[in-house]
């Protein structure tokens, strides 16, 4: 693996109309690595995907293959926007070999139908495709040209699970075969399933970067004990008089630093006090709880026990999204990305 980074950005900057979208985002991503961006919506990550592959100018010194980013070699990048809207009277096969035509070299088309799991439905119109079909169809566009870096926002939005898992198996091998994954995605457990390190975004800036294990070590917190149930607040105080932290969260108790061996005495604790309650969750610390307590929100389609009495105890610390950025939809104005 070449030492030199795939990927490089030095004190990236965008603002639109005074407003700022990056704040000084330093990066570097390897040969061969899968890349992790996650952040909540408007923080900047489609920004910085467009600065990166030269399809939005900023500030700082942005590179792909130590070249500057705008000066790339295309025919080396595939990239899927978060939005994309192809010609609709095509088919999936006649919308994958219009943009292998763009290309000087590029891979036969029903390969990478098969690749994307289009092959029983490439004579399909894209208008007639389902959702997750179309999206299929798009990162199959983003593929046609075998490229050494592959740029993913967003990729298996509105793809149904197992198509999902599918394609997380087709990244996972070229990566293994020495392409660089950098990825967006609103998806913990694609995150989790899929990066080597993981960058988070908040208002423009990057908070915090490494591997999932190093960043659950700095930022994940202690252990907690989740106490669930319509009567479960009854048991804040007789929980705090037997030694617990406890946060107050929706029909929730979180106790902070428990270990396997202080759950008899928390059990006890609420059996004295005649508290009863429906589950008992104890957890170690996750990547989306570093995503919880750097952001004060709650990952997309997650319902993590605990997460709302973690929420409303990080909130403040985390800090809040600015309401006027211009990416409040983390992307809208890539409906059109330069291929």
């Amino acid at each position: 693996m070449n030492d030199e980074p795939v990927v490089r950005a030095v004190d990236a900057r965008k603002a639109y109309d005074g407003t700022v979208a990056l704040d000084g985002v330093s990066l570097d991503v390897r040969e061969g690595e899968v890349f992790g961006l996650i952040g909540p919506n408007g923080a900047g990550k489609t920004t910085l995907v467009r600065a990166l592959t030269g399809t939005a100018a900023a500030e700082g010194r942005l590179e792909l293959f130590g070249t500057p980013a705008r000066a790339s070699d295309r025919s080396r990048l595939g990239l899927l926007p978060q939005e994309f809207g192809p010609p609709e009277r095509l088919t999936a096969r006649e919308l994958v070999a219009y943009y292998g035509g763009l290309y000087d070299g590029s891979r036969p088309v029903d390969d990478v139908l098969a690749d994307v799991g289009l092959a029983d439905d490439a004579d399909t119109w894209y208008e007639k495709l389902s959702g997750g079909q179309k999206r299929r169809a798009c990162v199959a566009t983003a593929l046609v040209n075998d490229p050494d870096l592959l740029f993913l926002d967003e990729p298996t939005t509105g793809i149904d699970p197992v198509g999902r898992r599918s394609l997380w198996g087709l990244v996972e091998s070229l990566a293994d075969g020495g392409v660089t994954v950098f990825l967006t995605s609103h998806s913990m457990e694609e995150v989790e399933r899929l990066a080597d390190r993981v960058g988070l975004l908040r208002d423009g800036e990057l908070v915090a970067a490494g591997t999932p294990a190093e960043l659950v070590a700095d930022h994940g917190g202690p252990a907690r004990l989740v106490v669930a149930g319509p009567e479960a607040a009854a048991g804040a105080e007789p929980l705090r008089a037997a030694g617990f932290a406890v946060e107050v969260g929706a029909d929730e108790l979180v106790l902070g630093d428990v270990s396997p061996d202080d759950l008899g005495d928390a059990v006890t604790a609420l059996a004295d006090a005649g508290v009863g309650y429906e589950s008992l969750t104890w957890t170690e610390p996750t990547l989306e709880d570093v995503y919880l307590r750097l952001t004060g929100e709650t990952f997309e389609g997650t319902a993590t026990p605990g997460a709302s009495a973690v929420a409303g105890a990080v909130g403040t610390e985390a800090g809040t999204e600015r309401p006027d950025n211009p990416e409040a939809d983390d992307g809208a104005a890539t409906a059109e990305a330069d291929r």
